[in-house]
Order: C-alpha cells, then structure tokens, then sequence
C-alpha cells in the first residue's frame, strides 16, 4: 500500500503571518507603547483641562450676560489688539466667553484667547488657544506629544509609522488566534488565561484574548489615526476630495461670484425654510439708534456680533455652543457655526451678509454625504468628544490594553529564548514555501498597499527583504 502524496505545498500562510506579527511587534513594539500612553493620556485631556485652566473656564458672576459687543471690546481693550478672528460665546450661565485674537510669536493653528466673564465683563484669563477643538495649554501639549512627541513635522513620521503598523499587527494578531481556534489541540491556549500554564504558555493564554478583544480598537484607531499623518494621510483627503466624501463648507462671497450670493443650495434645508431672510421676524425698527449707528460703522462693527448671531439663531443655528467668526477680507460674509462635537453632533453653518443680516448660504450636517459624516464621527470617537466621559474612558482604557497586550508580547519573546536572551524570530524564509500565486498575491497587496499607506509598504518591503535573506543563511547565523 503506498504512502499519502505529502502535499504540493507546505502549510506557508500561518507562518507567515506568525513571522510577520513577531517580527512587526518586536519592532513596532516601543512606537505602539509610546503612542498608546501618550493617547490614553489625551483622551483624558480634556477633563484634566477643566480641572487645570478652571478660572479661566468659569464666570462667577450671576447677572444676564452682556452683549457680546461689550464682552468683545472687554477683551479688545485688556489684549490692546483688535484682529478678532472668532468669538465663542459663553454656552451656559457660569462659563466664559473667549474672544480668539490673532497676534504676533503665535504658531499654526494658534490664536490668543482673551476668557471674559460674560456678566461682569471681568477678565478670567488670557491663554493661547490651539486648533478648532479649542485646545488650552495643557491639552495642546498633551496632544503634540501624541501628534510628534514635540519633534515637529519630522516626529510626525513616528505616529504615522505606529498607527500604520498596529492595524497590521493586528490583523496578523486575528488570523494567527483563528488559525489556532480550528485545532482544538491549541484552542484553550488563545481563548481563556490559563493561570496554571508554565511559561510562555500562560503568557500567550493572556496576550491573545487580550489582542482579541482589543482588535477592533486597534484597527478603529489606526484607521482614524491615519487620517491625521503626512503622508498617508494626505492619501485620503485626496482620495475624500475625488470622491467628493469631503464636508460642504459655507461660501462667503458677496459678490455674485458664487453660491454666496444667494441663499446657497442649502438654504431650502427642511426646518429652516422661511428663515433665509436672516433676521426673520425681527423687524429693522425693533434696533435702536445705537444699533444702527454701530452697525453703520463698517461690516466688522463689534454690535454685528449680537446681530449676526440673533440671524443665525433665526435661522436655525439652536446648539449654545457657537463660533462667530467675522470676514476674513472686506466684502466677505460673517460665519456662525455650530461646534457641539458630542453626539448628536451639531455642526451647521450659516454665512451671513453684514449688511442685510441675510442668510447667503448654509452647510448643514443633515446634507452631508454619508463618508463626511462617519468621518467627522470616526474623528471625534478617537479624540474622545463624542460621547463625553464614557468615549474618554473607553478609549483610554483601549490604548492602556494596547500597551500592555504589547509588552505580553515581549514577554514572550523573551521566554521563547534561553537564559538570559530572547528568543529568535519563528519561521523564517516561509514565503519561500508558497505557491507562485501566494507570492503574487503578497506582493500584489504589498504594492497595492504600499502606494496608499507608505508606511506599512516601506515596512514590508523591508520585511519581505530580511525573510528571504534569513532563509538563505547558515541556521546557526540567523
């Protein structure tokens, strides 16, 4: 009776994906460490902001707010600068309106808050503001940390590099616990801790549930987070922007030259039609002579806040929290926007002629397109804003099991070597092993991906490189 046919290929995949995910995590390893901490830190940024800056970010006075003219001048008057570039006013009675200046010895993305006590018009802080979260000191720090750990646009590369990776660490993570799942000789080992296990087994017993339950964390924050990198990420807003998955944005000419000199395709939007007019049942006689005169004195007369922002309420922008932002050329139309970022989101905007008080055109989140949505979602699910203390928990609770799934990794590493080394890296040279058409479909998703995410195709060509050259040296030399 003659033997089985042994089979035209041996088993290669698994291997490969062992060899892959060792390999990945050992180098990927300290990057992952460091940008998980680091998230895990900023996703609580934003309550240890109030905590920190909570003088500036609280009004103690009780009377009705002053108009935000006066609480614009107040803040004018303190900075001995007038470059307003936009107004939050307070949302709710005991906090602050901040009035955002532009100034000299500020960087990308940053203005001057001046904190105003919006009933007494006191003073409560002066503080460099950062980006459209409104990010104070602290949380800006925080945040770079986690961004380019201060290095500027060369540290960037390390966060690329990290979030790039984790999702394939993770992938890798997921097919090797299936394929370990299929043999019931090896599946205790991957679903349960095995406190009883010796060694590495009881190490692999906590480190593969653990990267189980945390793998659709990973891929969602390496997702997200891609879409933050230089390069890869400027992959995807071109991508977004050919796609036309980007978010509508108000046109603010006045001119005639665009949507702007109308009421904007927008404006017919269900629940804000018959509100176009601006002011709508506020009739010009209800302003008094004051009123006029100021709004006489130009199209960036400080009463214009109060007026702008009762025709954006007429209009159907109702979130308390708002930006007003003034134009940025003569000629050009005030923004009011909506920037309540926590579910549900509330990010309308309105553009409205200075002279009129009319609505020349709207950007309402109802009309944008489903990818613009989930991406304005996915974005604030990762920064922790969507649904408040319990997504800043989650997502730091995430990365701290990220880390801490990475360093059972090492563990194990280490505990597959003998005294006092670590162990070699399993399966070398296993892409010699497969078929041609697993070798074109490596390679091919290999290019694919590397043309969209260079990253990861930078670090695979490099893995695939030291694979083969491992498989052809000396096994004592490997």
């Amino acid at each position: 009776m003659s033997s089985p046919r042994p089979p035209a290929h041996p088993r290669w995949f698994v291997p490969l994906l062992l060899r892959l995910h060792t390999l990945a995590g050992i180098v990927v390893g300290p990057f992952l460490i460091v940008v998980a901490l680091s998230g895990a830190l900023y996703a609580l940024s934003t309550p240890l902001e109030r905590v920190v800056d909570k003088h500036e970010l609280t009004a103690p006075s009780t009377h009705a707010p002053l108009p935000l003219a006066d609480q614009v001048a107040a803040a004018t008057a303190y900075a001995g600068e007038s470059d307003v570039v936009a107004v939050r006013p307070a949302p709710s009675p005991g906090d602050t309106t901040r009035v955002m200046l532009a100034g000299e010895g500020l960087g990308e993305s940053e203005t001057r808050g001046i904190f105003v006590d919006p009933g007494s018009g006191e003073i409560r802080g002066d503080l460099t503001v950062y980006g459209t979260s409104g990010a104070l000191p602290l949380r800006t720090w925080i945040d770079q940390l986690h961004r380019n750990l201060h290095l500027g646009e060369a540290g960037r590369l390390y966060s690329e590099f990290a979030a790039s990776w984790l999702g394939v660490v993770a992938v890798a993570g997921i097919g090797l616990w299936i394929a370990r799942v299929r043999r019931p000789a090896t599946r205790a080992a991957v679903t349960r801790p095995r406190l009883r296990a010796p060694g590495r087994r009881r190490t692999l017993s906590w480190h593969a549930p653990a990267g189980v339950v945390l793998a659709l964390g990973m891929l969602f924050l390496s997702a997200t987070g891609i879409t933050w990198s230089a390069h890869a990420g400027a992959n995807v807003t071109a991508l977004r922007a050919a796609l036309d998955w980007t978010a509508p944005a108000v046109d603010t000419a006045l001119d005639g030259s665009g949507s702007g000199s109308g009421a904007g395709e927008h404006a017919g939007h269900e629940g804000h039609a018959g509100h176009g007019a601006g002011m709508g049942d506020m009739d010009m006689s209800e302003m008094d002579m004051g009123d006029m005169a100021g709004m006489d004195g130009g199209e960036d007369s400080p009463v214009l806040y109060d007026h702008v922002l009762a025709a954006a309420r007429d209009a159907g922008i109702g979130s308390s929290q708002v930006e007003i932002r003034p134009p940025e050329t003569p000629g050009t139309a005030w923004v009011v926007q909506e920037i309540h970022r926590s579910y549900p989101t509330r990010v309308d905007a309105v553009a409205i002629d200075p002279t009129t008080l009319e609505v020349v055109d709207r950007a309402d989140f109802a009309d944008y397109p489903l990818m613009a949505k989930l991406a304005r979602w996915g974005v604030d699910l990762h920064m922790g804003t969507l649904f408040g203390l319990v997504n800043q928990l989650a997502v730091a609770a995430v990365a701290l099991g990220i880390a801490g799934v990475v360093v059972t990794g090492y563990v194990m590493w280490w505990q597959r070597g003998r005294g006092s080394r670590p162990g070699r890296v399993p399966s070398r040279g296993a892409l010699r092993a497969a078929p041609w058409w697993g070798v074109l479909a490596v390679a091919a998703a290999g290019l694919v991906i590397g043309l969209f995410l260079p990253m990861i195709g930078l670090g695979l060509l490099a893995f695939l490189v030291v694979d083969q050259v491992a498989a052809r040296l000396p096994r004592g030399a490997r």
